[in-house]
């Protein structure tokens, strides 16, 4: 298949080039235990628990970012059901708003607008937190040695499970994504909870209990609602100048709820439009796991100088409502990438993703993707990406949508944050 990036796409990269500019001029104050939303929040995962920024009052940081991709894909299946007629061109672009506030020393809100979606034609609140790492604001110092290790999160929040959320593009935020498409099983929900870490020497402990709901309500379900756990162990250490070295394992369970989201829970939609089924989840796949669930997810991450390897192990097993046993799905991913030149503003790589099951038909299918791109870091705030991407739907049923299906093409993505 030939794609042709027209006169409009390079004149849109050029415009990306003289707004990051702009951005990259402008200094904004810190906030404390924050993540940067530009290039120097790469390869970070929770946020971290040192800080040498001073509070001397309420700070307010409003910022943002905006992506767009043009697309060049084909797709086909067996000939069963009617597919999209796909052309070459660019999708809807899509927008995030973000409000960050340090209210007191060691305590900071974040909250998170999408202006702009592939499923929702209106701005709409995605999620937020309460960030607490210095207990300062019931008294100067209290627990202060305790502090030093413990952070608390509290809010309707996406869930620490896993690490693919720290990578993957969050609608209009796809800055820390090196590719364009999150991973098939985008693991992703929003939930009220509340998350407590421990942070001491390298090593990482994490738990959290949410109402294991999507959308809030106070009315009752028939099912007898019960609380959702998330739970992550790691470690993370610089072993060197040139050698860092992460390893976390993490589990998500929700014994029984009238719907599990953890792979339906992203409303904002995929990052591949209108692609086989053409819904706006389009090129993830939803186990269809509706009452409960159990996943397990292991993540390593090491990088040696310019070169870095991210890799993806999860095991889920649940069922719908209507089932009366459980399923099982398995996902590996991996990722290689090498990162060269000026601090590292160009990158070239590859990721795998492998996805295994038994769909409620009783089936057993697979999914398989390849990416393979690059990209470069116009400022820390700009990056514009090309990747190519190939995707095979195998051994659905006769009769199914996705029965032999396949998409593949030329992806180009640009990413202002700020």
């Amino acid at each position: 298949m030939k794609t042709r990036i027209t006169t409009l796409t390079i004149l849109f990269i050029s415009l990306l080039f003289l707004v990051g500019e702009t951005l990259n001029a402008q200094q904004s104050r810190d906030l404390q235990y924050y993540r940067s939303p530009d290039k120097t929040g790469l390869n970070v995962f929770e946020s971290p628990k040192t800080t040498d920024v001073m509070f001397d009052g309420i700070n307010v940081r409003l910022g943002g970012a905006n992506t767009l991709q043009f697309q060049g894909l084909d797709h086909s299946n067996d000939g069963v059901g009617e597919l999209n007629d796909l052309g070459s061109n660019f999708n809807l672009a899509t927008s995030n708003l973000d409000l960050d506030v340090q209210l007191h020393n060691g305590l900071r809100m974040h909250l998170r607008t999408f202006l702009s979606s592939r499923h929702h034609a209106e701005a709409w609140v995605k999620g937020g937190y309460l960030q607490i790492d210095r207990l300062d604001f019931i008294q100067e110092g209290f627990m202060s040695e305790l502090m030093d290790k413990i952070t608390v999160k509290i809010g309707h929040m996406e869930i620490n499970y896993g690490d693919n959320h720290f990578r993957r593009s969050d609608n209009g935020q796809a800055l820390y994504n090196p590719f364009v498409g999150n991973y098939i099983l985008d693991s992703f929900t929003t939930e009220v909870g509340g998350e407590v870490y421990f942070k001491n020497n390298g090593f990482l402990a994490m738990v959290g209990l949410t109402n294991g709901k999507l959308n809030q309500s106070v009315v009752k379900s028939d099912i007898d609602e019960k609380a959702s756990f998330v739970a992550k162990l790691g470690y993370d250490s610089q072993i060197n100048e040139d050698m860092r070295i992460r390893l976390t394992g993490s589990i998500y369970t929700s014994p029984e709820s009238p719907a599990v989201y953890l792979y339906s829970g992203d409303r904002a939609g995929a990052r591949y439009y209108d692609v086989m089924e053409g819904s706006f989840r389009s090129g993830r796949f939803n186990p269809g796991f509706g009452n409960e669930i159990t996943a397990i997810m292991i993540n390593p991450f090491i990088k040696y100088q310019g070169l870095e390897f991210y890799g993806v192990y999860e095991n889920s097993t649940g069922k719908s409502i209507s089932e009366t046993s459980t399923r099982t799905f398995n996902q590996l991913g991996a990722e290689l990438l090498y990162r060269f030149g000026a601090e590292e503003k160009v990158y070239l790589g590859g990721r795998y993703n492998l996805v295994t099951g038994e769909i409620a038909s009783g089936d057993d299918v697979e999914i398989t993707r390849l990416n393979i791109g690059g990209g470069w870091f116009m400022t820390s705030n700009v990056l514009a990406k090309l990747e190519y991407v190939t995707q095979q739907y195998n051994d659905f049923p006769s009769g199914d949508l996705l029965a032999g299906g396949e998409f593949s093409g030329i992806m180009l993505e640009a990413v202002i944050s700020f």
